[in-house]
């Protein structure tokens, strides 16, 4: 009796497509975009420049893992996480900064809430974000946005 070869390819193919869609470009967007929806925000789109600059920067912290900001030319948040971390676990990390904005007077409590606050950035319409897993066996993760957000004395939204 044989087998249909259909049966193997499906596995693979299966397999695969579920390793891919927890990193992929838009589990990151999704995310982005719940949280700019919940405060009238328009949606993020994808950018492959943004997304490349993100992964050449990810890379070179592999040697150590250090939450090191890039200081180039984009906004960033930057997370780092043991195990295989998604890159949208990195998102949903970020957000929990959410209640230590205050709109009214426009301020972090603490300081804690850039990160919620770059991801809301009403100007802020092109999101890249890569991973990189690290020597001492850490996830580094780097979200890229333009045009840059958290400028001093303007609300996010």
């Amino acid at each position: 009796m044989t087998m249909s070869p259909w049966h193997l390819p499906l596995f693979l193919m299966v397999t695969v497509t579920v390793s891919l869609a927890q990193n992929s470009p838009q589990d990151y967007v999704e995310v982005h975009n719940q949280a700019r929806a919940e405060v009238g925000v328009g949606p993020i789109s994808w950018n492959h420049t943004l997304e490349a600059y993100a992964q050449r920067y990810a890379n070179k912290r592999i040697p150590d893992c250090n939450l090191e900001h890039s200081m180039g030319p984009y906004g960033e948040n930057l997370a780092e996480g043991y195990g295989e971390m998604k890159g949208s676990d990195a998102v949903k990390f970020w957000l929990t900064e959410k209640p230590y904005y205050d709109y009214k007077s426009n301020k972090c409590v603490h300081d804690e809430c850039g990160h919620y606050t770059q991801i809301v950035w009403r100007d802020s319409v092109n999101l890249g974000c890569a991973r990189a897993k690290c020597k001492n066996g850490w996830m580094f993760v780097i979200c890229s946005y333009s045009p840059p957000g958290n400028v001093e004395g303007e609300r996010p939204y």
